[in-house]
């Protein structure tokens, strides 16, 4: 007996400093989260259901999440983290489709270098369906949370990576003409792989990794005047939310509820679920880490 229970516990040991990389990680909000494949899975909001979240020329808004990006793009593809008026986008440091506007707009003559660099832009209301903000751009780390915003108070547009704070001074009003890429609320892609209409051989991808704690809201949410923006545990609901999705339903649930109250729920798509974390604590215990091994 004992004998059993002294090899049981060095296979857990054995077992343990592969744990970090074959298992999921902690949520920084706690809780599960959206798990997507990269290849075909994504959550949808349908727009013959739903329509838009924010209304035409909303000037004063923020689309927020916590986002685990674990697999890069190739050149050409530009992997879709969130989408419909607004977009978050992941694109490799080589990716040349952008590296004319990013040169015109930041003064750049390179896109930054990164594991992923980070596209967010938003489409203005009454300037036609290819108008949209100038995007901003930042490298971020694969295989690591970030928090991510984009917000607008009337006056200046923000994009908040983690505590890094970009703006823009102007506002920007949100437009409804999307005829130009899918209507729906998605995240992590449209299922499929998209060649974009006006740019040969420039595709718009699925998100590999992990999504947790997305809201949507109908004012500013941060002020950027101070330091440490970083949200720190769940996402409130309050009377500016329009949606928020915690994504803590069990293990393998394809339905994601959303807590605002508005009835926005998602709905999972070719196997986007619900995973949840077995990575161990450093502090663990055996017990504690085979409990969560038999999960």
């Amino acid at each position: 007996m004992i004998y059993r229970q002294t090899l049981t516990c060095l296979f857990l040991l054995a077992l343990i400093p592969l744990s970090a990389e074959a298992f999921p990680p902690p949520s920084p909000a706690g809780g599960n989260y959206l798990v997507l494949d990269g290849v075909d899975d994504y959550a949808i909001l349908d727009f013959e259901t739903f329509g838009m979240l924010l209304p035409q020329g909303a000037d004063e808004f923020t689309v927020e999440a916590w986002i685990y990006p674990t697999t890069p793009p190739d050149e050409n593809t530009a992997l879709t983290i969130l989408s419909q008026q607004m977009r978050m986008r992941g694109v490799s440091d080589e990716f040349q489709a952008l590296n004319n506007i990013i040169k015109a707009i930041h003064n750049m003559d390179h896109l930054p270098e990164g594991d992923l660099v980070l596209i967010v832009d938003a489409q203005f209301a009454g300037k036609g369906p290819h108008a949209t903000t100038p995007p901003f751009v930042i490298p971020i780390a694969l295989n690591q949370w970030h928090h991510v915003a984009f917000q607008s108070n009337g006056h200046q547009t923000t994009m908040i990576v983690n505590d890094l704070v970009e703006i823009m001074q102007h506002g920007t009003p949100l437009g409804h003409d999307l005829a130009w890429r899918p209507r729906d609320f998605t995240l992590g892609g449209f299922g499929k792989k998209i060649e974009v209409p006006w740019r040969n051989r420039w595709f718009w991808g699925s998100f590999a990794g992990y999504i947790d704690e997305v809201r949507i809201s109908r004012d500013a949410r941060y002020d950027v005047n101070k330091k440490g923006v970083m949200p720190r545990g769940k996402f409130k609901n309050d009377a500016k939310t329009v949606a928020l999705w915690h994504f803590d339903e069990s293990s393998g649930a394809q339905k994601f509820s959303d807590v605002s109250g508005n009835a926005h729920h998602l709905e999972g798509k070719n196997g986007a679920k619900i995973g949840n974390a077995l990575a161990v604590e450093p502090q663990g215990k055996l017990a504690i880490t085979w409990g969560r091994l038999k999960q």
